[in-house]
């Protein structure tokens, strides 16, 4: 289980906040990615892939073999606003793969299978 720091009501409430105003304020943008990248890290638990969004966060998802030195097999990264595009599904991953907004290495790297967190 993923070791949250944000309580739910209030990162459900950044990531509404960010949806309904998407010029809002910083600190609204930098809650909901942490949260998101939090609920990733429980919807699909594991260590064999870390997601990168600086300067934000990161965090470890999908089962599968365990790094422990150096740069994980299995890399993604992004932008925050491409995160928060992707993990609500405002941007398909296969749109944002092809058009050069994630960087993804890996065998494992590939996230469509558990994006968009958001129905």
């Amino acid at each position: 289980m993923a070791r949250r720091r944000i309580k739910a009501d209030i990162g459900w409430a950044a990531v509404r906040a960010v949806q309904t105003a998407p010029d809002s304020v910083a600190a609204d943008l930098a809650t909901a990615v942490r949260f998101l990248l939090e609920e990733l890290a429980e919807v699909a638990p594991g260590n064999s892939v870390e997601v990168r969004v600086p300067p934000l966060g990161a965090t470890q998802c999908i089962e599968g073999p365990r790094h422990t030195r150096g740069t994980p097999p299995n890399v993604v990264e992004m932008t925050p606003e491409t995160w928060f595009a992707v993990a609500t599904g405002s941007l398909k991953w296969n749109d944002a793969v092809a058009a050069g907004k994630v960087s993804a290495s890996g065998t494992r790297a590939d996230l469509s299978e558990v994006l968009p967190l958001l129905n």
